[in-house]
């Protein structure tokens, strides 16, 4: 059994580390000291000669160097990470996996007290405003640092050692990663947690039973499990299992749902568990919506697609004949439960058709996740090994996933300007017509994202507003992940014309989404005669070898 300890600086990790470790006869390891050693020169040093940079790329070197966690019974080591190092997922994915976490958690007045006292000179109260610096810090590493138990850190040390040896004690059951409170509900991803997550959310909410919504697909891969994780967790277990696919998003199957939930004299707390991809999601998080006016509902995407994108922002709804989610509703899950380990089994056919979906949120200006996936995309769209094991996709799970969160809680209910939810609908103007076209019947949403978003930057560079260098990144990077390259047989004039039904218009105007340099702007004064330039070059395909 292998301990990690994480908290901001001055949060007593090291005090607390080598006591319990002491107690244990375990091994205690500090990472900063390991990479001082290896770099033979101090952290000071260290980014006064090679920057931030330069030192973060020490950091990950020396957590990978810790190797693999020791699954023993007894406590062989304590590991202390410095407390920037849990920002990069690639180290919590080290750090976390198969090991105890626990987070010694202390309030900022009393860290800026123990920091003055400390004899290590430390940057973060350097500045005017030293509580200021550490309330920021805080907020933003919360989400990591609550991945692990919380402890309280402001204990005297005999104490928060007892305190982490509770959390030594406890059964574990997969491993957490991110955990969040937002507005849109608590978000959680991890590896082989789903069913874990679900129970602590069904307890957080005081359920007297669990009621999950799937369908056949999903409930077969991933609802059984979870359905049997939570019976050994002591739950009552119900299943009610709408059609496969958009045949789910229709209004006779909310009706039969609800009448099932009438069986089972659902109450209004009750909380609905729905386990599926983003077809599945949209109608059940509507049941939810519109049962009794609305009970609780927790989220369990089991595709990338669901994980990164529909599972987040609260929109449900079903078709009508006119056109797709035309009938829905805001109606923010309590929770969303993201467990990567559920997306091992899926078809490389999905996989990469919802990086799709994650190539438009680096075009948003998400450079880093860009970048990610320029070096690891094609991994992910092949389902390697590796690209799950290493933790790659954990990662781009995570990036691409909280970058909507935060998007999404700026703009709950689409009411923003340009800079609000509407940039989520980057490409997706032509992607919903050509799914129209076709009749939802073979195109995968995001591979209709991904000749939306080829679409949106040739209008862009038509108008003037994408530079054609930020298109030719663009553009590559889908041909390098084999999206949007391949002839499509739909009409131009049939495409162009379904453009008009987009929801996205505002006093009568089509608002387009377009790339910029690095984000994106919206303009309501596009030529139709660029729209349909741009339409009949992405359905002719791009030629092997390039861009068209």
């Amino acid at each position: 059994m292998e301990l990690v300890l994480i908290g901001l600086p001055g949060s007593g990790k090291t005090a607390c580390g080598r006591r319990i470790a002491a107690r244990h006869g375990a091994s205690f390891v500090d990472v900063d000291e390991e990479i001082e050693r290896a770099a033979d020169g101090t952290i000071p040093e260290i980014f006064a000669e090679e920057g931030e940079a330069g030192f973060r790329r020490r950091e990950r070197a020396a957590i990978a160097a810790l190797g693999p966690a020791d699954h023993g019974t007894a406590l062989r080591r304590v590991i202390s990470p410095g407390g920037g190092a849990v920002v990069d997922p690639r180290n919590r994915w080290k750090l976390f996996r198969g090991r105890r976490v626990a987070w010694l958690d202390v309030r900022p007045e009393v860290l800026v007290q123990r920091l003055r006292r400390s004899q290590v000179t430390r940057p973060l109260i350097q500045g005017p405003n030293p509580l200021g610096s550490i309330r920021a810090l805080a907020g933003a590493r919360e989400r990591f640092y609550a991945a692990g138990v919380r402890v309280n850190g402001v204990a005297e040390v005999a104490a928060c050692v007892r305190q982490i040896e509770a959390v030594l004690d406890a059964p574990t059951s997969g491993t957490i990663l991110l955990r969040a409170q937002t507005p849109l509900g608590e978000v959680v991803i991890g590896d082989g947690m789903a069913a874990a997550g679900v129970d602590g959310t069904l307890r957080r909410l005081g359920a007297r039973r669990a009621i999950l919504v799937s369908e056949p697909g999903a409930w077969g891969a991933a609802g059984e499990g979870v359905a049997a994780g939570l019976r050994a967790a002591g739950w009552e277990v119900e299943a009610i299992l709408l059609p496969p696919g958009e045949d789910a998003k229709r209004l006779v199957v909310i009706e039969d749902g609800a009448r099932q939930l009438a069986r089972l004299r659902a109450e209004r707390r009750e909380p609905l568990v729905a386990i599926g991809g983003g077809a599945l999601g949209d109608p059940a998080g509507f049941l939810a919506a519109s049962y009794l006016r609305g009970v609780p509902w927790i989220q369990v995407p089991t595709t990338l697609v669901a994980q990164v994108d529909s599972s987040i922002g609260g929109k449900t709804g079903v078709d009508l004949p006119e056109g797709k989610n035309l009938l829905g509703a805001f109606h923010q899950p309590a929770a969303i439960v993201a467990d990567v380990a559920l997306l091992r089994t899926l078809p490389e056919r999905q996989l990469r058709a919802a990086l799709g979906e994650i190539v438009k949120m680096a075009a948003l200006g998400d450079e880093t996740l860009f970048a990610v996936l320029e070096a690891g995309g094609r991994a992910i769209a092949r389902g390697d090994r590796e690209a799950f094991d290493g933790g790659l996709v954990a990662e781009a799970v995570e990036r691409a996933g909280w970058a909507k969160v935060e998007v999404v809680v700026a703009d709950e209910r689409e009411q923003g300007a340009a800079g609000g939810r509407i940039m989520l609908n980057l490409g997706h103007t032509v992607a919903h017509a050509l799914e129209a076209v076709d009749g939802y019947a073979n195109l995968l949403h995001g591979e209709a994202v991904a000749y939306g978003l080829r679409a949106a930057t040739r209008v862009g560079v038509a108008a003037g507003v994408t530079p054609p260098d930020r298109a030719a990144r663009i553009e590559g990077l889908l041909d390098r992940l084999d999206l949007g390259r391949a002839p499509l047989p739909y009409g131009a004039d049939a495409v162009v014309a379904a453009t008009g039904t987009d929801k996205k218009h505002a006093a009568g105007r089509l608002r387009w989404v377009l790339p910029t340099a690095g984000g994106v702007t919206v303009r309501d004064d596009i030529p139709v005669e660029l729209v349909a330039a741009a339409v009949r070059s992405v359905l002719a395909g791009v030629p092997t070898g390039g861009a068209a």
